[in-house]
């Protein structure tokens, strides 16, 4: 299997984007997923590196990236050393960023006799899942869509009116404590901007709805993070779509960070089999 880690690709908001890419190498040329990590989120988080092996092996091209603003560095890749970036990321410089990862791909870079251009899926992690679905509404170059875990609202998020949100807009920042690294981490009150701007490109519901393509939403049913309700929701808003509940799954099908073992979970090996179901 070939693997590259960490190729640097120029982002257009002044930070790199790091990629990986995981493929067979025979000279065939193979569909491609990209996967989208999701909040607080990264390309190396857990069991992702096993996922793309597996994927991989099952004949398909596999990139992740980090977004540019994920509060990782070229030099640190995996979590965030970088907060300033992380405060100043917001959903349009996303998908500006799976833009440029798309453009990439489609200029050839080193894969070109590996992979099929014309065989592109997206897959989207939590936040990531909202991401891949607008992207995949506004591009035809992506051929399916695959929601894991997706959220199907962005903007109820911010909790407007909340007393949260008015001590935001006042300060102009918040912190959110990342339980596992015990950082404090900022969101800039341009975040919120940047979605009232963009709200119309931003609203989930709206992208889901207009979908022409194979749309697949995958969530757990033990989900505490993104309620199994928003993927119900999706699925409600685009019936042509796909709705598949893994029993007794969390948010990130009982992976972990770091993830020690060579295999996956019995979850997230559930979910690659019904995305492989799904793609061929």
């Amino acid at each position: 299997m070939t693997i590259t880690k960490n190729s640097i690709i120029k982002g257009i908001h002044n930070k790199p984007i790091l990629v990986d890419i995981f493929y067979l190498s025979d000279k065939t040329p193979k569909p491609i997923i990209i996967f989208c990590h999701g909040y607080k989120g990264f390309k190396d988080w857990g069991a992702w590196n096993i996922m793309a092996k597996t994927f991989a092996e099952a004949g398909f091209c596999f990139i992740k990236f980090n977004f540019s603003h994920n509060g990782g560095t070229k030099e640190q890749p995996i979590d965030f050393p970088d907060l300033e970036a992380f405060g100043n990321n917001n959903f349009t410089k996303e998908l500006d960023d799976l833009d440029t990862v798309i453009n990439w791909i489609y200029k050839g870079s080193t894969l070109k006799e590996e992979i099929n251009i014309n065989a592109i899926s997206l897959l989207g992690h939590s936040r990531g899942g909202g991401i891949v679905s607008i992207k995949a509404e506004e591009d035809s170059r992506i051929k399916n869509c695959i929601s894991l875990a997706g959220v199907s609202d962005f903007k109820a998020r911010f909790n407007e009116g909340s007393e949260s949100f008015i001590s935001w807009k006042k300060t102009g920042v918040k912190y959110v404590l990342n339980g596992r690294t015990k950082q404090q981490m900022p969101h800039y009150f341009q975040f919120y901007q940047d979605f009232v701007t963009n709200e119309v490109r931003l609203t989930i519901n709206r992208a889901v709805s207009n979908l022409k393509i194979p749309h697949l939403i995958i969530h757990g049913s033990d989900d505490t993070s993104v309620s199994v309700e928003e993927a119900k929701t999706l699925h409600k808003w685009n019936s042509k779509s796909e709705l598949k509940i893994i029993e007794g799954a969390n948010h990130v099908f009982e992976t972990s960070h770091p993830w020690l073992k060579n295999s996956l979970s019995i979850e997230l090996q559930n979910v690659v089999n019904v995305i492989l179901e799904f793609l061929k």
